[in-house]
């Protein structure tokens, strides 16, 4: 049903050595004027300003999440049962579940009201982009691929490989993310992981001898979100550009007429279902309208700017480290509402979620005597986790001059 390529393509990677690719859709998706953006869009966004290495982009996250997608069809007990259209799914899954990020990730998202994988489902199901161009030949795939993508329920096994709390999304993002910023904790044995998986009832469950492994992985992804995904300085680097962001959509709404062309961003400003004004975002054409922006006549988009382009980041306080109350009530007289100088930002996070809502997130242990237990209700540590590793942090980010 699906062609291969009369050769395999390959694809040098340094953590996997080579990716392959077997398929020719997987090949003409790759070549898709959306998926090469990618490469155009930084993986980790204001990391790269505390991990100076960490330049490594989302078109080699996409080819790293096939390519464990491609390891998992291989490896995981029970996968080669099922049909290869559910396969080729499943791979093409894995490669565009980023393709609808706006450029720097996800600071754009707090600016419009649509979300990356709302616009990865449209890029994926609208007529006329590259994308669905390959994906029509095939009927009902491009449907498909993006039920997969929304958790719809049709195909619940790739669904859970494609997003969950075990998934091979999470097992390439971890092992390069952690490699590209040279953090420890994000090194999983993710073969091992693969190894210990199996297929029962269209549904993935881990052998108890593979538990230790999910546990290191569970804790391994926990240390990389508050030591690297949430690091001050960096998430301070995405508060400058939601503050840039959010000035130019006030100018523009007062009419300010901008020095700098910036049509195609306000064309999504006013339309966030324009995807071909949306395909023409970048990291690069954000940061060439950011720099010609350093010298706009309106001061406060222009200081933003320059705080960007310089990294003159906002400065942090963490309110879990008992800060100077005095302090904080003179940023409050200073800066009042200030929508742009001044913002108080939280995030939260555990190292185990288990949602009674929702199966997708229940990673299930296959016990030698064949019954079957949730991982919180067989591994001490992971129950210990539910609760303890609960976290939430709170800060204030403010300029200072």
């Amino acid at each position: 049903m699906f062609t291969k390529l009369s050769r395999t393509k390959v694809f040098r990677d340094p953590l996997y050595g080579y990716i392959t690719v077997d398929y020719k859709i997987i090949s003409d998706l790759i070549d898709t004027k959306e998926i090469q953006r990618l490469r155009r869009i930084r993986q980790l966004a204001g990391v790269g300003m505390v991990f100076q290495t960490a330049e490594h982009s989302r078109f080699t996250h996409s080819l790293g999440a096939y390519h464990m997608a491609n390891l998992v069809i291989k490896n995981v007990d029970g996968m080669n049962e099922i049909s290869e259209y559910e396969k080729v799914l499943f791979l093409c899954a894995a490669l565009l579940h980023d393709v609808g990020h706006g450029p720097f990730s996800h600071a754009f998202e707090n600016v419009i009201s649509i979300t990356h994988e709302e616009y990865t489902t449209k890029i994926i199901t609208t007529k006329g982009t590259e994308i669905n161009n390959v994906l029509s030949i095939h009927e009902g795939l491009a449907n498909d691929i993006a039920s997969v993508i929304d958790h719809d329920g049709k195909y619940p096994l790739i669904e859970s490989l494609v997003s969950s709390q075990l998934d091979v999304d999470r097992m390439d993002y971890l092992s390069r993310d952690a490699y590209m910023t040279g953090a420890a904790y994000g090194n999983i044995d993710y073969f091992r992981i693969m190894r210990s998986m199996k297929v029962q009832d269209n549904k993935i469950l881990c052998k108890a001898s593979g538990v230790h492994s999910i546990e290191s992985y569970l804790m391994s992804r926990y240390h990389m979100y508050f030591q690297v995904y949430y690091h001050p300085t960096a998430r301070s680097f995405e508060v400058v550009l939601e503050s840039i962001y959010q000035r130019i959509l006030d100018l523009h709404k007062e009419g300010y007429r901008f020095e700098a062309k910036i049509g195609t961003f306000i064309k999504v400003l006013n339309d966030s279902n324009n995807l071909e004004a949306y395909n023409e975002l970048d990291d690069y054409y954000v940061t060439g309208f950011i720099k010609q922006l350093a010298h706009s006549k309106d001061k406060v988009l222009s200081r933003l700017c320059n705080a960007f382009l310089n990294r003159h980041l906002f400065k942090v306080i963490d309110l879990a480290d008992d800060p100077d109350l005095e302090f904080i009530e003179e940023l409050n007289q200073k800066y009042g509402d200030d929508p742009y100088f001044y913002k108080r930002v939280s995030a939260k996070g555990q190292a185990y979620m288990h949602s009674k809502k929702s199966d997708i997130n229940d990673i299930k242990v296959l016990l030698p005597n064949g019954s079957v237990k949730s991982l919180d209700k067989y591994s001490p540590i992971i129950k210990s986790l539910v609760s303890s590793s609960y976290t939430e942090i709170n800060r204030i980010y403010y300029f200072e001059d």
